[in-house]
């Protein structure tokens, strides 16, 4: 039984992880260092003596910019446990967006990856006091003169304050309340504009509590989880990081960019409790690996008996694929494949489609895979409401909209957007569309600002769509847009697979452009595809790697 959902200190909760856990393994990069709870404190601790020093103040923002890596958590658990406002930052920023968030967000220091660092120039982010490098968490640069005598200092004073080590009694971390500030994290969604939300302590809080308690309750301080989403996102951080922390687990950085046969590996090696994941990745996995043999054992798995055992061997080649040890993988950040969802709905394969935003820290919905209806996100987490918009929300579309203790604070220094993004009675408007049926459960059926009106004002949701058209063989990903006045699929084909089958990328596109017609008998008619362009190379994507869709609108 979950006890009841009341507030605590998040801070407080990784000091008790810290002192229970504090010989056990907390962090570490993939096929490289770990860090022990221990040797994690002890980072923490010369960090927070380092902040002391240069004259950081409770509330301050720091931000932090680089891939992941075991220092890149250091960095955020030292910011949060001191009592400043972590902003993470994502690393694929080009050098003039970072400059301008660190501005925006006004951070007093900035941990920086080396790579990231080349491209910056300190003259450019004036009110920074220091910048740390997360290589090795040097200071790199100051700007003050005295900073480098301060910077030598800080072991010589973290022995004489702790001569014997730092022991797990002498954790105190800052005691954060509900409403106080913890992270401004800038969005980099499918609009383009990135917006910094403030996420209060008790949205993160909420988020812990619907993990231990709902999402991941088999989860201790025996598990591993490995991170391959990026930690500046709120999907990856709170699910591969934080709450990890919270409970003494183990979670591991793939610090190289997480290639779907980089991911596979990882999971052979480590074992996690539970994946955490965006759908693409499962895509890819089921139509590079798993859709040819289910195209060559088609008419064996018409027959009853050895259907069923080809199934079952599929389903535990996929589970050992995957690590063998995992509960169930959670997916998030974008709508699952239809054909993808039915298949693994068919064989029983453990996995869930939840929903989130950044403004709620992330998760808003959640459902164990054994219980969740086909096509739906699940139902609200403890501590969070939901309601759809709509004359008849179980069949008629509406936004969602939401209120709880996992809704952000606002958006940092944006009134004007704060203001537009709540209605007169408080709840906040997802812009998100879709239904909810009777028992709670959400089925969601696009963003609002990518409906298209049909010709007769029917509502068109793309990424419907698009679900069709990735389905068709050598489709890597899609997009359908408004084109003067038809529907336009801005197609990107998996030319290394047609190569390797012996195809040119004229006779591919060649072959995907008579697949239209057969794509159109799928669809309604006031939904069908008018015209087909095939791009060079690969959509520009967020860190989620969703589209951004931006980029591709087309004026009317």
């Amino acid at each position: 039984m979950n006890p009841e959902l009341k507030f605590e200190s998040v801070n407080k909760l990784f000091e008790k992880s810290f002192r229970e856990n504090w010989s056990r393994p907390a962090l570490s990069n993939y096929q490289g260092d770990t860090f022990t709870y221990a040797e994690l404190a002890t980072k923490i601790e010369l960090l927070h003596m380092g902040f002391e020093r240069c004259g950081l103040r409770r509330g301050d923002k720091v931000a932090i910019c680089g891939r992941n890596q075991a220092n890149w958590a250091v960095a955020l658990l030292a910011t949060m446990t001191y009592g400043a406002v972590a902003v993470p930052i994502l690393h694929e920023f080009k050098a003039g967006n970072v400059h301008y968030l660190v501005n925006h967000s006004g951070a007093k220091v900035l941990f920086v990856d080396s790579v990231v660092w080349e491209n910056l120039s300190e003259d450019e982010m004036p009110d920074l006091s220091v910048i740390v490098g997360l290589g090795d968490l040097k200071y790199i640069y100051s700007n003050s003169e005295t900073m480098q005598q301060i910077r030598d200092g800080i072991f010589r004073a973290f022995l004489q304050k702790h001569p014997n080590r730092l022991q797990p009694e002498d954790l105190n971390y800052y005691e954060d309340s509900a409403d106080e500030l913890a992270l401004i994290n800038y969005t980099s969604g499918t609009s383009g504009f990135s917006k910094g939300v403030m996420l209060p302590y008790r949205s993160l809080y909420a988020n812990i509590y619907a993990a231990k308690f709902i999402a991941e309750p088999q989860m201790d301080n025996t598990s591993n989880m490995v991170a391959m989403l990026p930690s500046a996102h709120m999907y990856g951080l709170m699910f591969e990081l934080l709450f990890e922390m919270t409970i003494g687990a183990h979670t591991h950085f793939l610090t190289r960019v997480p290639s779907p046969k980089i991911i596979l590996k990882a999971f052979q090696d480590v074992h996690p409790a539970t994946i955490i994941s965006v759908p693409l990745i499962i895509e890819k996995v089921y139509k590079m690996q798993l859709k040819p043999v289910l195209d060559r054992t088609k008419t064996f798995r018409y027959i009853p008996i050895l259907g069923q055992a080809i199934e079952y061997k599929i389903k535990n080649e996929v589970m050992k694929a995957f690590g063998g040890e995992f509960e169930e993988v959670i997916l998030g950040g974008a709508p699952f494949n239809p054909e993808v969802e039915k298949f693994f709905h068919k064989i029983h394969f453990p996995y869930t489609t939840g929903y989130g935003m950044t403004e709620c820290g992330p998760l808003l919905t959640y459902e164990k895979w054994s219980s969740l209806p086909k096509g739906s996100c699940g139902k609200a987490i403890p501590g969070c409401e939901i309601r759809v918009d709509s004359p008849n929300p179980r069949k008629v579309p509406g936004e969602i909209q939401v209120r709880g203790m996992n809704v952000f604070l606002g958006y940092y220094r944006n009134q004007e957007e704060t203001d537009k993004s709540f209605t007169p009675d408080g709840w906040f408007r997802t812009g998100d569309m879709g239904i909810m049926d009777k028992h709670g459960y959400v089925f969601l059926r696009g963003r609002i600002k990518c409906m298209i009106l049909g010709p007769s004002g029917q509502n068109i949701y793309p990424e419907e769509l698009e679900a069709v058209i990735n389905n068709v063989s050598y489709v890597v990903d899609s997009l359908v847009i408004e084109d003067a006045g038809g529907l336009t699929a801005l197609i990107y084909p998996d030319y290394p697979q047609g190569a390797s089958d012996g195809l040119s990328k004229e006779a591919l596109v060649e072959r995907l452009q008579k697949e239209i017609p057969e794509v159109n008998k799928l669809l309604p008619v006031y939904a069908q595809i008018k015209n087909a362009e095939f791009l060079p190379e690969d959509f520009e994507r967020t860190p989620k790697r969703s589209i951004k869709r931006y980029l591709y609108q087309r004026k009317k």
